[in-house]
């Protein structure tokens, strides 16, 4: 299992579809010719193979290592041709490298150019709909730990007075994945934890709830209270001594604090 939440050997593989919302402005085309063939040229298909098996993903890989897709989007991403003034034209090559994705690095890709520097002109609460759409079209943890803590997460604490309203309703959507992204989004908050809108997020999720069963879910409660931990035991010992938690999500809460 990895140590960020992900899947155990027995989960079903993830089944990808594209976002729910089409472009509504031309993407930068050349920047995703870019992107596609800096990652065909880097690419292990021997690597990728494992890859692929191991993330049970439907979209094969091109087989490049974190440290290595780093570095071959790094020269791109950070090209004069490439800066982005427009939002729509921002979003649009976004969701074109996310949409039209053969391989997963090309997702993979998206997020870092949603991520980069030179996006932090559009990392705002109204960015929140893109990822949204991406969280639900993702449906697999490798993208949607990804949104809620490096993306999600800068917004609601950027600007928690717009953001924290729309969080607290993924909390409680019909879509599992945003569910999750609710209840991992202050990860990374550590003291500026808005514990309201934490205790919204895990309670809307604990076993009785729509997706209470599920393991993504009762992982995700765990790792928030685990991490919460590190800055409020207390809060977190007394959130797990009045609910009932799953097996899995109270071992996990616990897991420093025995």
């Amino acid at each position: 299992m990895s140590a960020s939440g992900g899947p155990e050997p027995a989960d079903p593989p993830p089944v990808l579809v594209p976002s729910a919302r089409p472009p509504r402005a031309p993407a930068n085309s050349a920047l995703v010719d870019a992107v596609r063939e800096a990652l065909a040229a880097a690419g292990d298909p021997v690597r990728a193979v494992g890859q692929q098996r191991y993330m049970k993903s439907q979209l094969p890989f091109r087989g490049l290592t974190t440290p290595l897709l780093r570095v071959t989007l790094r020269p791109i991403l950070n090209h004069s041709a490439y800066i982005f003034d427009d939002r729509a034209v921002w979003e649009a090559t976004i969701r074109m490298l996310w949409d039209q994705a053969a391989y997963r690095e090309e997702r993979y890709a998206a997020l870092a150019l949603a991520g980069h520097r030179r996006s932090r002109p559009f990392r705002d609460v109204e960015a929140l709909s893109l990822y949204a759409d991406l969280v639900q079209s993702g449906v697999w943890w490798d993208l949607v730990d990804d949104l809620a803590t490096h993306h999600v997460a800068p917004v609601l604490q950027k600007d928690p007075a717009r953001a924290t309203p729309i969080v607290r309703r993924w909390a409680t959507d019909q879509d599992m994945w945003l569910r999750r992204t609710a209840i991992l989004s202050q990860l990374p908050a550590k003291s500026a934890t808005n514990t309201a809108l934490l205790e919204h997020a895990l309670t809307a999720n604990l076993p009785g709830s729509r997706f209470g069963s599920e393991f993504f879910i009762r992982k995700a409660i765990g790792w928030a209270l685990r991490e919460h931990a590190k800055t409020d035991p207390r809060w977190v010992l007394d959130f797990v001594a009045a609910h009932q938690l799953s097996p899995l999500s109270r071992r996990e809460a616990l897991k420093h604090l025995r």
